[in-house]
């Protein structure tokens, strides 16, 4: 077995992390990593590098934008490993926005739950259903699976997150 070493190729943190090499590249051009460049122009990670893919990797998949990533990586230190303690204030800011996220899920799971394959044979008690187009006024998309009316919760998805 390979001596571990302090810093990591970005091969080596790609294949430790199960992250594409371009998107260890992406990362870095968004400010969510960094990285020093050796004197023959090589990237070179600290090995704390891979707790941030993986908190991005996961950040990512229950729908946080890439720029809230960005400010919860922000707050923890660049000149050490974060601890426990850094990692808990990451949590604790994201707790209620976690919650919610929950609570629309599971909301959507039992509303939906009827509705598939069913063809709208119960439009007086469909989810979806909006006559007129009443909801209109308060905003686009799904108003009634919405849980938050607040148009960062709820990001287009047709739109590709640039931040």
């Amino acid at each position: 077995m390979p001596p571990i070493t302090k810093e990591l190729t970005v091969g080596q943190v790609s294949q430790r992390s199960g992250v594409a090499v371009s998107a260890l590249h992406f990362y870095e051009r968004q400010g969510l990593i960094h990285s020093r460049r050796t004197a023959g122009n090589q990237r070179r990670y600290r090995r704390d590098t891979l707790r941030r893919v993986s908190f991005i990797r996961v950040s990512q998949r229950v729908g946080i934008p890439l720029a809230r990533i960005r400010q919860a990586l922000d707050r923890l230190p660049d000149n050490r490993t974060p601890t426990r303690a850094d990692w808990a204030l990451v949590s604790e800011q994201w707790r209620d926005e976690l919650d919610a996220r929950i609570a629309q899920l599971v909301r959507l799971r039992d509303d939906l739950t009827g509705c598939i394959g069913c063809g709208c044979l119960s439009l007086d008690s469909c989810v979806l259903v909006n006559p007129d187009d009443e909801l209109a006024a308060d905003g686009s998309g799904p108003r009634r699976l919405l849980i938050a009316d607040d148009p960062e919760d709820h990001p287009d998805p047709d739109r590709a997150d640039t931040s």
